[in-house]
């Protein structure tokens, strides 16, 4: 099992902290703009963690050089079933320097919206102790 996947489905926070790349960039399905830095992303992976119930990865794709991966999940947010997708690039240490999120249905997408948007003071508090 892959080193991400395992951290995620375990909740092992520090295992998936200390796979991010300093400058990693997270990319939200339902922000505009991406967030730069291992601390802030941490955070809002810490975020995610706690509103997504029911989480489970049901595939993962790589390509051969094992730099890209897409890991497909459900979960549910607020009751709202959710498919999505994350998508990593992987730097010359191993380690997530892209990390961006897709998710449907429009239904989904929104309920994320807003029960990430009630953690988003907690996460910045998060990420600024960092």
């Amino acid at each position: 099992m892959h080193a991400f996947r395992k951290a995620v489905e375990d909740r092992d926070e520090a295992a998936l902290t200390a796979l991010l790349a300093d400058d990693v960039v997270f990319t939200s399905p339902v922000a505009f703009k991406p967030y730069p830095g291992k601390a802030i992303t941490a955070a809002i992976l810490r975020g995610v963690l706690r509103v997504f119930e029911d989480f489970t990865y049901i595939r993962e794709i790589a390509n051969p050089d094992g730099r890209d991966h897409a890991f497909v999940f459900t979960a549910t947010v607020a009751g709202r079933e959710i498919q999505g997708c994350d998508f990593l690039h992987f730097d010359d240490e191993g380690r997530i320097d892209e990390f961006t999120v897709m998710v449907r249905p429009l239904s989904a997408a929104q309920a994320l919206s807003e029960a990430m948007g009630a953690q988003f003071d907690r996460i910045a508090r998060e990420a600024a102790a960092q």
